[in-house]
């Protein structure tokens, strides 16, 4: 018998009070009047139980945001484009100014059929993630391959992509297709983008021969990939063999690429076509695809806040960078030669995340968020103290 079924039948066949069937049955005698209330009422029904679903939700969205929620979800997946609660929000923001948490867009998404819930993964938490401290410290490169319509039994017409990405905001440099790729397509491709955006200070590959020979038996000495780098002062540096995540940035450009190219209607059958649809994608990657690994922004707009090194610079012993927030006493702290160091910077600013560029005595103090150059300053190694009036110029 259910407690609702015994409180009833107590007081109206035994005929004890509410009150003591309250104390019988551990309950409140508000509880047992309203139970009763609803017998009078409404007869056995009473003894059935109802939804504990509130009238009204006022915090639920309208109609409209879960069919552009879906549209989205269908459009991107479409495209060929990751459409991850995280990416639908963004474009919800972006382009139709509405904020909408990335786990209600989820449970949408499960309900409207568009999403098969998976077992629940590692945490993030336990990641061990690495990633450059500025623009051009390190680019990663990799080789991928795509076929040129159907599949040919001799691969005839199986294309090599050559990727170079920065480690640091995402961003991708270069995407070229090939047939195959060769050692001088890897210098040529690295020497153009280093014409574009600068050379970086350091490369990060795999270990195939098109990248270094140090697993061939040294019997030809440096290939042309490693002795531009040499001439150009830029720090090579590889992945342990089978270990291919230390690459995972690069990889994961990869990945998306080429579920974008499989997704597009007129599939290749040229080179000259596959580089135009290598070019768009990398347009839509850069320039209108956040990306989660940096906090859901535009590669593009990450690459152009902080300044960018280059060759010989971040290897330095006079040079480092150090992340850190203006504390609450409006300083950021910096430690040298053993001594504590604190650069004041405004009220106004408390709490900003920053990026400190240490130049020897030479101190840039950079917004992370806006790339704002908040302040430019020669370090009094005398004083603990440095105050603003030590302040240069930013736009002399």
């Amino acid at each position: 018998m259910s407690k609702r079924r015994a409180i009833i039948t107590a007081v109206t066949v035994e005929g004890i009070s509410q009150a003591e069937a309250a104390r019988r049955y551990q309950v409140s005698e508000s509880t047992v009047s309203r139970l009763m209330a609803r017998y009078r009422a409404e007869g056995d029904a009473a003894l059935e139980p109802r939804s504990r679903r509130p009238h009204s939700s006022p915090t639920e969205i309208p109609d409209e945001v879960v069919g552009l929620i879906v549209n989205l979800r269908d459009d991107l997946t479409g495209q060929g484009l990751d459409a991850g609660p995280e990416t639908i929000g963004w474009h919800l923001a972006q382009h139709h100014q509405v904020t909408v948490s990335a786990s209600t867009i989820y449970r949408y998404l499960i309900a409207a059929g568009r999403v098969t819930p998976n077992p629940r993964k590692r945490p993030r938490s336990s990641f061990i993630r690495f990633q450059a401290d500025l623009p051009n410290e390190c680019w990663q490169s990799d080789v991928t391959y795509y076929h040129l319509g159907e599949p040919l039994p001799d691969q005839s017409n199986r294309a090599e992509i050559l990727s170079w990405l920065d480690d640091h905001s995402r961003y991708a440099l270069s995407s070229t297709a090939h047939l195959p790729v060769t050692g001088d397509d890897t210098v040529q491709t690295l020497k153009t983008a280093g014409q574009q955006h600068g050379l970086p200070a350091s490369i990060l590959t795999d270990n195939a021969l098109v990248y270094t020979t140090r697993f061939a038996g040294g019997r030809d000495g440096r290939n042309a990939l490693e002795t531009f780098c040499v001439e150009a002062g830029i720090t090579q540096k590889h992945s342990r063999p089978a270990h291919p995540t230390t690459c995972g940035k690069v990889e994961r450009y990869q990945q998306t690429l080429k579920g974008w190219l499989r997704a597009q209607p007129n599939q290749p059958a040229i080179l000259d076509e596959l580089q135009h649809l290598c070019d768009t994608f990398r347009t839509i990657y850069n320039h209108h695809r956040p990306h989660r690994g940096i906090d859901r922004r535009l590669p593009a707009v990450v690459y152009q806040l902080l300044p960018k090194t280059g060759p010989n610079t971040i290897d330095n012993p006079h040079h480092r960078i150090r992340h850190d927030h203006i504390d609450t006493t409006r300083t950021v702290s910096l430690r040298r030669a053993g001594r504590m160091h604190h650069i004041g910077i405004g009220r106004a600013l408390a709490g900003t995340p920053v990026v400190l560029i240490i130049e020897d005595l030479d101190i840039r103090v950079i917004n992370t968020t806006t790339g704002e150059l908040i302040r430019h300053l020669t370090l009094n190694p005398n004083r603990d103290y440095q105050p603003q009036q030590n302040n240069k110029n930013p736009n002399p």
